[in-house]
């Protein structure tokens, strides 16, 4: 089977003011934005998911920031004959470590939820069909990171996903019936981080 993978995850983080990017009072304007496009052997369409979370905080106190993202994440699969569309809302904690001037670690804690609903997509030709049923997923990430700045105003962020856990519920349309799946693990690979670029103002 060849595949082909397109990923593209942007950060972006504003702070205001002209002390230290992440004294208290300061507050951070962001978001990612993410595509994936896997070639299906056989089939004519690709499987596509496509997600984009702005989000904003604000520090608390000094290295600390709390705040939310808030969007929407359309993953279609023709492969497994399914779309699924979702609203996703991800309040986060946030704490830096100080390495040094231009260097600091992250580690943020997030617990991102999405509702949504899925269809019946043809495996074959890619059509969507009718409404299969109802979609709810909770979790809990610890994510690690760092972040260097070059200069005052600009930043650069690379993180990877760490260590997670997630509870996903499916609602059958038709029948009602309700089924539930739960994953839990360690993803911390450095083959595919996340990059960030931070403006500060």
């Amino acid at each position: 089977m060849k595949k082909l993978l397109l990923s593209l995850v942007a950060v972006s983080a504003l702070a205001f003011g002209a002390q230290a990017q992440t004294e208290k009072g300061k507050i951070l304007l962001g978001g990612g934005v993410g595509f994936n496009s896997t070639k299906i052997e056989g089939a004519s369409k690709s499987d596509i998911n496509f997600n984009i979370l702005p989000s904003v905080g604000y520090f608390v106190s000094d290295n600390i920031a709390i705040g939310t993202g808030v969007g929407y994440d359309y993953d279609k699969q023709v492969s497994k004959g399914l779309l699924n569309q979702s609203f996703e809302v991800a309040p986060f904690g946030r704490y830096y470590v100080g390495l040094s001037d231009q260097f600091k670690f992250f580690g943020q804690l997030s617990v991102p939820m999405s509702f949504g609903n899925y269809k019946d997509v043809d495996d074959v030709t890619g059509d969507v069909g009718d409404k299969l049923g109802t979609s709810t997923k909770i979790g809990v990430q610890l994510a690690p990171g760092f972040a260097f700045y070059p200069t005052k105003r600009i930043g650069i962020e690379v993180s990877v996903d760490g260590l997670g856990y997630h509870n996903l519920a499916l609602k059958d349309e038709a029948t009602g019936v309700k089924s539930t799946s739960e994953t839990f693990g360690l993803n911390a690979s450095t083959v595919a981080p996340r990059l960030g670029v931070m403006f500060h103002f």
